[in-house]
């Protein structure tokens, strides 16, 4: 039996830490013509003004070969606003205030003389706003091109190397973030010639969403919950990223990343620290992100043979773009352990995939469950289940037995719901809007940092060679069901079942 219980009033208290205003500043969208900015970073800067929290003096300058126009670049940018904002509909005032702020740069990245001209418009545009010289670079581009724009900021002596006052610098690096533990490592000693770690802003979007924060919150900041989470009495958990749409219009570049590269080495490996991470000292940008570094440093390599099922979807093979004998997985499955004190024996269960029966992204924990001396030997009947919904309907469900009205002695199971829109009244907000703004505020808190990169392509590479190497069998699945067979069996040989999709 379920029963869903609303939440009809949130009370808010007092601010733990203190939110530092964004700067003024100039924000260089390198690839301003490219999918990225038009589905999430000009709707997210339009809502982010409409909102009046962007800084008064604020400019957009966008780089691009092919944005010659700044007319016609920002009329396509109105009508991709238009199209994804969260609003659907914009506010004309609020556009044209936002557009006027809006300039280009055409030009190859790989062209010296791009970053000279990119220097000079920046230099009037901070003149005539009274900006003052920061400059937010955004990396809206594929990673190949990483790389010349690095060392053509460098050389145009674009990237100052200050500390405290006076102008700033710094830079927001789009993922993936390296192609494996090598590539990575290489990416990393590159930007650390041209910029300083607290320059540097590697951005993971599953960070920005209110859901995923809240996790910090709802373990540390509620005592009824913090002392039962350690092994004694948590069974297990699972960590789900699921989408029901299929790999379109995007094949080619989805061919070379599968899902391990492009959802579990970040989204879901980010995810698994916040769950588990110690509590950390502080609520610093390097004091949560040290925790959590020691948790993914504290993963046990996986069991390839029996605790690894790699899918991939009928009809992925006939999409443009990918290989007819193509081994890339779109679904992946395992188990993993953390070797630490507090979760030790405790399994988490990971999966991610796409073509699946419904798009959903959750944590579940599940409770140990009671003896059954009172109630019967049904473990599944008594077992506690916590579940934080990331997307698309965001909220925490806890499950917990009930009786059921009646004469007779029935248990039944019911579900009490915290929804984040009832509870508040208010719809959260994109990621990319947290995140531009922390960008501009100098806040790393959700940026992942050079040894969080690193050590997550260290657990994941085995993975990644196992079928890259032919020596992993990748089981094909139905469109819109549940994922290969292999995924269950997992489940079964531990005695568990996956929650399912939608639930």
């Amino acid at each position: 039996m379920e029963v869903t219980v609303g939440v009809e009033d949130a009370e808010t208290g007092g601010h733990v830490k203190h939110v530092l205003s964004a700067e003024r500043c100039v924000l260089v969208i390198f690839g301003i013509t490219g999918d990225l900015s038009h589905r999430k970073l000009v709707p997210a800067l339009y809502h982010l003004l409409r909102a009046e929290a962007l800084p008064e003096n604020f400019a957009v300058v966008g780089v691009s070969r092919s944005c010659a126009d700044v007319d016609a670049l920002r009329e396509k940018l109105r009508e991709s606003a238009a199209r994804f904002s969260r609003t659907r509909e914009l506010d004309p005032e609020v556009w044209d205030r936002f557009a006027e702020r809006i300039h280009c740069v055409p030009g190859s990245v790989d062209d010296p003389e791009t970053f000279r001209r990119l220097d000079e418009v920046c230099r009037e545009v901070s003149a005539s706003q009274n900006i003052g010289g920061n400059r937010l670079y955004y990396m809206a581009v594929a990673p190949s091109h990483f790389g010349p724009i690095l060392q053509g900021l460098q050389a145009a002596g674009l990237v100052l190397e200050t500390r405290g006052e006076g102008p700033w610098s710094r830079v927001i690096v789009e993922k993936p973030f390296g192609f494996d533990l090598k590539t990575a490592v290489q990416l990393n000693d590159l930007v650390a010639e041209v910029l300083q770690e607290e320059q540097t802003y590697r951005i993971d979007h599953y960070l920005g969403k209110e859901t995923v924060q809240n996790i910090l919150v709802f373990r540390f900041a509620n005592s009824i919950f913090e002392p039962l989470w350690n092994r004694a009495h948590i069974d297990s958990v699972q960590v789900t990223a699921a989408e029901d749409l299929l790999v379109t219009g995007r094949g080619a570049f989805y061919d070379q990343t599968g899902v391990v590269r492009d959802i579990v080495q970040n989204h879901l490996l980010q995810i698994l620290a916040l769950v588990a991470m110690e509590p950390p000292v502080s609520l610093d940008a390097d004091a949560i992100r040290d925790a959590k570094v020691n948790v993914i440093r504290s993963l046990r390599p996986v069991n390839l043979r029996e605790d690894v099922a790699l899918g991939q979807y009928e009809g992925y093979r006939a999409v443009e773009g990918v290989a007819a004998d193509s081994r890339t997985p779109t679904y992946v499955a395992m188990k993993a352990y953390i070797d630490s004190w507090r979760w030790h024996g405790v399994p988490f269960y990971l999966r991610a995939g796409k073509a699946l029966a419904s798009g959903d992204t959750e944590v579940a924990i599940t409770f140990r469950p009671g003896p059954g001396v009172l109630f019967g030997a049904d473990d599944s009947l008594h077992e506690n289940q916590l579940v934080m919904q990331i997307q698309p309907d965001e909220g925490i469900d806890l499950r917990f037995a009930s009786k059921v009205p009646g004469e007779d002695m029935h248990i039944g199971r019911v579900t009490m719901r915290m929804s984040y829109a009832a509870a508040f009244s208010v719809q959260p907000g994109d990621a990319y809007e947290r995140l531009l703004l922390d960008g501009m505020r100098g806040d790393a808190t959700l940026f992942a940092r050079r040894d969080e990169v690193e050590e997550a392509w260290a657990f994941v590479d085995p993975i990644i060679s196992s079928y890259e190497d032919v020596t992993a069998t990748v089981q094909t699945y139905a469109p819109k069901s549940c994922g290969p067979e292999a995924a269950e069996a997992m489940m079964c040989r531990d005695g568990r079942t996956w929650r399912p999709f939608g639930t």
